[in-house]
């Protein structure tokens, strides 16, 4: 019988090595995971989690990506922030949440794993909604970014609230729709903050029915109109969840795709569909 890709979101990892606040919210704090290994300082790994914003999603279901990471010798940080169904969640609260966290934890994350993290803006990865996320920190604070691994990112709000994904959830997390709050989607949505000038690695399933390929296929394109670099991988076999499963066929790519952000190997120039 075929694995549920869902199971990610409730699959056990190991706990985190220490946990850290860079807000006085108790949902303004991060998990760290120690790299493996005896190897340099490499810059930290931010993981931004998905879930459409909303309360019922949180870090947790990013362990075992950043479990792995770690044992791949990553300094890793599990990033949690307000959302949606919660007391000051959404706008605009989830987008300055992390901004902040972003800014801050480098620094946290060194006090904490002492000789582990090397100094400068850490690579974020973003799955769905934290996709979206990392491409706004990118854009409106590029000296707090190392580059972006967006993997199936909500990469454009207006298309994404016409399409009614997840049942409202981009009404949710801005008040209202394009025309109901035209200013906020100006300042968060990341299809009109192009270019963004960050190193950006797209990746995309071709069977992802919670945020159509499509949308990356537009963003990416934009952005390399407008003079940006950004690059965008197509997995034919891949569905939402297999990105963020150890495990998964589409692992190893996000894996390569990593350590293109880290200078480990070649940037990674794949748009068309792939194994």
């Amino acid at each position: 019988m075929a694995t549920d890709p869902r199971e990610v979101l409730t699959r056990p990892a190991p706990p985190p090595d220490a946990t850290v606040a860079y807000g006085d919210h108790p949902d303004q704090c991060a998990d760290l995971r120690r790299p493996a290994g005896d190897g340099p300082p490499r810059p930290l790994v931010v993981v931004v989690h998905g879930g459409f914003w909303r309360a019922e999603y949180d870090r947790t279901h990013t362990g075992p990506m950043a479990a792995e990471l770690a044992a791949l010798g990553h300094p890793v940080a599990q990033l949690e922030y307000r959302r949606t169904g919660q007391p000051d969640g959404g706008w605009p609260h989830t987008l300055t949440d992390v901004l902040a966290g972003v800014a801050a934890l480098p620094g946290l994350a060194a006090a904490a794993l002492p000789g582990r993290v090397a100094p400068g803006p850490p690579i974020l990865i973003g799955h769905s909604a934290g996709g979206h996320l990392t491409l706004y920190v990118a854009a409106h604070a590029p000296d707090t970014v190392g580059g972006v691994l967006a993997l199936a990112p909500i990469a454009d709000l207006a298309e994404a609230y016409r399409l009614d994904l997840d049942a409202g959830a981009v009404a949710a997390l801005l008040g209202g729709g394009p025309a109901d709050v035209p200013d906020r989607y100006a300042v968060s949505d990341p299809s009109v903050l192009v270019p963004i000038r960050t190193r950006i690695v797209v990746v995309h399933g071709l069977l992802d029915r919670q945020v159509p390929v499509s949308t990356s296929r537009s963003w990416v394109a934009a952005d390399r109109a407008a003079g940006g670099t950004s690059t965008l991988v197509e997995l034919s076999e891949c569905e939402h969840f297999g990105l963020i499963a150890p495990g998964s066929t589409a692992w190893p790519r996000v894996v390569e795709a990593l350590r293109s952000l880290h200078g480990d190997r070649p940037t990674i120039d794949a748009t068309s569909p792939t194994r």
